[in-house]
């Protein structure tokens, strides 16, 4: 009998997708679900999600819920990350407030630039920990990752835990897609494309509808003013960053406006108010997110609890697709964050990069990509190098490393000079407090 570990089963929606899917295939519907929070109240409300969508598929499979992690590890055949450690409160707030006081504006702060440093500084530990059990608890199992920061993260795995099956996984290039098929009034099941790059920072180097180039219908749409069209998801973010760099770079990133405005240097800048009211760059969007999805989930886990059915439809993650393709040798197409082992030979070995991968009972096995444009390849590697240096003091446990990451950072290099920086991530290390590892800690003033 198949077993799926849940490492974070609190973050209740995303359980409830990965789930859900699950067990709609054959193959996964007898599973043991092994849910595992440290919050034993959000673990019970998920716990009774779980239950509830095994009882509308009719599916055979067993739920169990638990707050120790080995426990939900022992025997799995996948495991399923998904926490954010130190939650919203105090850590992100923490990422958000301090940069603020210097001047420095974010939108997400949770893939790079410093609030991205802080949250791997508080991440990749705990992801080792998990990998560690796993070598000693379920050896054969796949790792699928979706946790931010995903490359770093991926990265970081791969160095501590070479023979560990890993992949991090993202809806970045499935979110884009449905984005075009709304801007450009297209069936989303038509639209063919090729990707790659690194997480958030991926672009769209083919995008077809029956052969015909997409791209100038994007251009001439953006030029003329009828594209971006009104938002999909956020009506916050316009969606106009993207399209922007487009025009400039010539092709489409795969993550969203409000992450891509705080990954380069352009468009959040000190005395240029103009540019953040022209692209619509949602300042303090994350936060915002999380104060409004905290008011409303008390209503909506009532109505989970007490909902007599709840219904099952199928997500575009990609989680129970890889499990079953697996689990069935039945091949599959998903796009797979994992080390550079020579797939994307335009960038650093070793880095996380995100290319289509073909999933079988033999894994993930990234395709080749190598004809990225030398414009692309430069963006990514200004990723790159902070993510390196991320993963280096993490790895030799150099603190430097970490101000040399926030030094190299683009947005925060174009807004702060060098000893700003450093006693910026010197205060977020700080405030941080046992949040992080020892070795990073840094005593507060007195």
């Amino acid at each position: 009998m198949t077993k799926i570990a849940f490492i974070g089963a609190g973050s209740t929606i995303f359980m409830k997708n990965i789930v859900g899917d699950a067990l709609q295939f054959e193959s996964l519907r007898g599973a043991t679900i092994a849910l595992m929070d440290i919050d034993a109240a959000r673990l019970e409300e998920s716990e009774v999600v779980a239950r509830k969508l095994v009882e509308a598929t009719g599916a055979p499979a067993r739920v169990e819920a638990t707050t120790d992690r080995r426990r939900a590890l022992d025997g799995a055949d996948f495991v399923v990350t998904a926490f954010q450690i130190g939650g919203y409160r105090p850590a992100t707030v923490i990422d958000f407030e301090i940069p603020r006081q210097y001047g420095l504006r974010q939108t997400i702060g949770d893939t790079l630039g410093v609030g991205g440093i802080m949250r791997a500084l508080r991440t990749v530990p705990h992801l080792w920990a998990v990998a560690a059990d796993m070598a000693e608890l379920c050896p054969g199992a796949t790792l699928l990752q979706y946790v931010n920061p995903m490359a770093i993260n991926t990265w970081a795995l791969a160095e501590r835990f070479p023979h560990l099956s890993q992949v991090g996984l993202c809806h970045s290039v499935q979110n884009t897609v449905e984005e075009f098929a709304h801007d450009l009034a297209i069936p989303e099941r038509e639209i063919r494309y090729r990707v790659a790059g690194v997480n958030h920072v991926a672009f769209f180097l083919d995008l077809t509808h029956q052969g015909r180039d997409l791209y100038p219908l994007l251009r001439e749409g953006y030029r003329a003013g009828r594209l971006p069209k009104l938002p999909l998801h956020h009506a916050r973010c316009p969606n106009r960053v993207r399209y922007e760099v487009m025009e400039h770079l010539g092709y489409f990133c795969t993550e969203s406006s409000e992450h891509l405005a705080e990954y380069v240097p352009w468009f959040i800048k000190d005395g240029r108010a103009d540019l953040i009211e022209t692209f619509g760059v949602p300042l303090d969007e994350y936060p915002m997110r999380c104060e409004e999805q905290m008011a409303d989930w008390g209503a909506q886990a009532a109505a989970y609890r007490t909902a007599e059915r709840i219904e099952v439809t199928k997500s575009h993650e990609f989680a129970a697709e890889v499990m079953n393709a697996v689990a069935t040798n039945t091949p599959y197409v998903a796009y797979g964050n994992l080390p550079n082992r020579g797939q994307v030979p335009q960038l650093p070995l070793g880095a996380a990069v995100e290319t289509p991968c073909l999933v079988d009972q033999n894994g993930l096995q990234p395709t080749v990509v190598d004809d990225i444009p030398p414009q692309l390849v430069a963006l990514m590697r200004s990723q790159i190098n902070v993510q390196e240096l991320t993963v280096r003091a993490l790895l030799e446990e150099n603190v430097e490393h970490l101000y040399h990451a926030a030094y190299m950072d683009p947005h925060t290099a174009a807004e702060l000079d060098l000893r700003q920086i450093r006693s910026l991530v010197s205060d977020l290390l700080a405030a941080h407090g046992d949040w992080v590892p020892a070795w990073a800690r840094v005593r507060k003033a007195a």
